[in-house]
């Protein structure tokens, strides 16, 4: 008797335990990958899960997951960014501008000799960015206008100075595009490149520094509760200055990643970036009120934005209009918040 009670709690114990895994946001995300590879390669008759088709998705994860982990540290506080696309276009073309017009420079300058000069395209992009961050924080803080209002009006104004410094036209300047070539280890190729690679790396240094440090404490203090976290002695106005301009330079290094991927700086380079940084911040589990969110979600949820659309486009579902894309996006950031809703009815 006590043997099949004992089995009996053992059961429901371990039937907790999935429940409990599956109301985690990366289980759920990592189990839908794995069902999406599975249903794709299906209907792709074999060829979804190969190492073109991954290493494909992988270089479209990497142009947005800067922009989708920039958003998260903003949304966590509260806020919104929609100005990060807007800023991929400006850095890129800035640095597509300094090399050609500022240094004379074409496309001419290829291969290793032009890695000095792609490092330079890189670290413009990086101010560009830090300095469009600090506008926005400027507009939050001292104009005390919404981030929603103060980060479109910089979209639309960043959109503009792109167009103009670059005549509406790409600036083809030094590069090497092995940097995205795909990397082979003892004659197999990888789905990731050197690019690839470096993004990687700074979305694990974001990750440990919204989850380990005081920074990121002080991040989710302001998104729970910015009146405590004043009460604390912790100043809203410069975290959110920090915030923001961590935001633009992360979107800045997505401008110069962008460059090294087209070789060119282009006013359209981040043409409806942000919609797409969002949807992935939002299924990634971050909360749109704040306080609530974590990279390695957020990475995996811009995986299976980029899984989704690659599949589609593979099994030949999108063929009449790729802009149904937007559509599918629109439908993805509607789920994540109804699914999140859904979880949390009593928050207000």
């Amino acid at each position: 008797m006590s043997n099949s009670k004992q089995e009996t709690q053992g059961s429901a114990g371990f039937l907790s335990q999935v429940k409990a895994s599956f109301k985690n946001q990366s289980t759920l995300l990592v189990v839908t990958l794995v069902v999406l590879g599975v249903v794709f390669q299906i209907a792709s008759q074999g060829i979804f899960l190969t190492t073109n088709t991954l290493g494909t998705v992988l270089n479209d994860w990497g142009s947005y997951i800067l922009l989708a982990v920039a958003q998260t540290f903003v949304v966590i506080t509260g806020g919104i960014d929609l100005s990060v696309g807007a800023t991929v276009s400006l850095s890129s073309v800035v640095a597509g501008w300094v090399l050609v017009k500022g240094m004379g420079l074409d496309n001419n300058t290829s291969g290793s000799d032009a890695i000095p000069y792609v490092l330079i395209a890189v670290l413009v992009s990086l101010l560009v960015g830090l300095a469009v961050g600090a506008l926005n924080a400027t507009l939050i803080n001292v104009l005390k206008i919404v981030p929603f209002i103060a980060t479109l009006a910089t979209m639309g104004a960043m959109t503009g100075l792109a167009i103009i410094i670059s005549g509406g036209m790409p600036l083809q300047g030094p590069n090497d595009f092995q940097l995205g070539m795909p990397y082979k280890v003892f004659g197999v190729q990888l789905p990731i490149s050197t690019t690839v690679l470096a993004v990687m790396i700074i979305t694990v240094i974001c990750g440990l520094f919204l989850h380990k440090s005081k920074f990121g404490l002080h991040t989710y203090a302001l998104g729970s509760n910015p009146f405590a976290t004043r009460a604390a002695g912790i100043s809203p106005a410069r975290h959110i200055t920090k915030v923001y301009m961590l935001s633009g330079g992360l979107a800045g290094l997505a401008g110069a990643y962008a460059y090294i991927r087209l070789g060119a700086g282009s006013p359209t380079n981040g043409a409806g970036m942000e919609l797409y940084a969002i949807a992935a911040t939002v299924i990634g589990g971050a909360s749109l009120m704040g306080g609530v969110g974590r990279i390695i979600s957020v990475a995996l949820g811009t995986l299976v934005l980029f899984t989704v659309q690659s599949g589609l486009l593979m099994v030949k579902v999108v063929t009449v209009s790729p802009s149904l894309k937007q559509v599918i996006v629109a439908i993805l950031i509607a789920a994540a918040v109804a699914v999140q809703t859904l979880q949390k009815p009593g928050r207000k």
